[in-house]
C-alpha cells in the first residue's frame, strides 16, 4: 500500500474534474443530433453502445483497482463485507430516489413521478455517477497509481455516458441547451462524490480496504443491475456488445499499462 496523505484529496480533485469534464464533452455531439421520436433507431444505437462501453470499463477497474488490491490488503472476508455492503446501499439509493430510464421507464417512489422526465433521466445517470466517483475518491486515498487508473477508467466511460444523459434529454424536451446542462451537473456531482470519499478515507485509513471493496461492489450493482440490462432492452443487443468488448479491452490495456 502507497498511503498518498494529503496528496490523495488534490489527485481525487484532478481525477474527478477530468471525469466531469468527459461527461460535458461526451454531450457536445447532442448539439450535431437531428432526433426524431418517429425514428429512435439511431439514438438506441448509441445509447446501446454507449452503456456496453461504459459497463466493460467499470467492470474491469472494479476487480483490477478495487476488489483484488482490497482482498490483497485487507483479506477475502473484509473484501466480501465491503462488497456486499457497497451494492446493498446503491441498491437502497436506487429505490429511495426517483429517476426515469428512456427504455426502461420510472424507477423510485411513487409518489415523485410528476416531477419533470428531463431531471428523472439526470437522476438515473447520476445514480450511475455517484459509486464512479465515490471509486475516483477511495481509490486515490489508497494508492496514487490506483487513483490514475481508476481516474482515467471513469473519464474515459464518461465520454459516452455523457451523450447517453444528453441524447435522452433532447428527446424530451426538445433543447439542446438544458440537455449539455444536466450532462454537466450529472458530471459534476462525481467531483463532488470523490471528494466526500477522500476526505472519509484519507481521514480512516484502517476501513479504506472496506472502502476499495465498498466501491466496487457499488459499480458491479449498476453494471449489473442498470447498464447492461438497459442496454439490451430495445433488442439491439449487437451495439452494446461491440461496446462492452471495446471498454472492456481498453481499461484492461489500460491497467497493465499502468501497472
Amino acid at each position: 500500500m502507497d498511503y498518498v496523505g494529503d496528496n490523495s484529496i488534490l489527485l481525487a480533485m484532478l481525477m474527478g474534474t477530468l471525469a466531469a469534464i468527459a461527461t460535458t464533452i461526451g454531450a457536445l455531439p447532442v448539439l450535431l443530433v437531428r432526433y426524431s421520436k418517429s425514428n429512435p433507431y439511431s439514438l438506441e444505437k448509441l445509447l446501446n453502445a454507449g452503456l456496453g462501453f461504459s459497463s466493460g470499463v467499470m467492470i474491469v477497474a472494479s476487480f483490477t483497482s478495487l476488489l483484488l488490491p482490497s482482498i490483497e490488503g485487507g483479506g477475502l472476508t473484509i473484501s466480501l463485507i465491503g462488497f456486499i455492503g457497497g451494492a446493498l446501499a446503491i441498491a437502497f439509493i436506487n429505490e429511495l430516489i426517483p429517476h426515469e430510464h428512456i427504455f426502461k421507464g420510472f424507477e423510485g417512489p411513487i409518489g415523485f413521478k410528476k416531477i419533470k422526465t428531463a431531471w428523472l433521466v439526470a437522476l438515473a445517470i447520476i445514480l450511475h455517477n455517484l459509486p464512479e466517483g465515490y471509486s475516483i475518491g477511495v481509490a486515490s486515498a489508497y494508492q496514487t497509481i490506483d487513483g490514475l487508473k481508476v481516474g482515467l477508467a471513469i473519464s474515459i466511460q464518461d465520454v459516452p455516458e455523457g451523450l447517453a444523459v444528453a441524447l435522452p434529454v433532447l428527446a424530451i424536451t426538445g433543447s439542446k441547451p438544458l440537455a449539455l446542462i444536466i450532462a454537466f451537473f450529472c458530471g459534476l456531482s462525481e467531483l463532488i462524490t470523490a471528494i466526500a470519499a477522500v476526505t472519509i478515507f484519507g481521514e480512516y485509513e484502517n476501513i479504506l480496504y472496506l472502502g476499495l471493496s465498498s466501491a466496487a461492489g457499488a459499480m458491479i450493482y449498476v453494471v449489473s443491475h442498470e447498464a447492461l440490462p438497459e442496454s439490451h432492452r430495445t433488442g439491439r443487443e449487437k451495439e452494446a456488445t461491440i461496446g462492452f468488448f471495446i471498454g472492456f479491452i481498453i481499461m484492461l490495456y489500460l491497467d497493465t499499462l499502468l501497472a
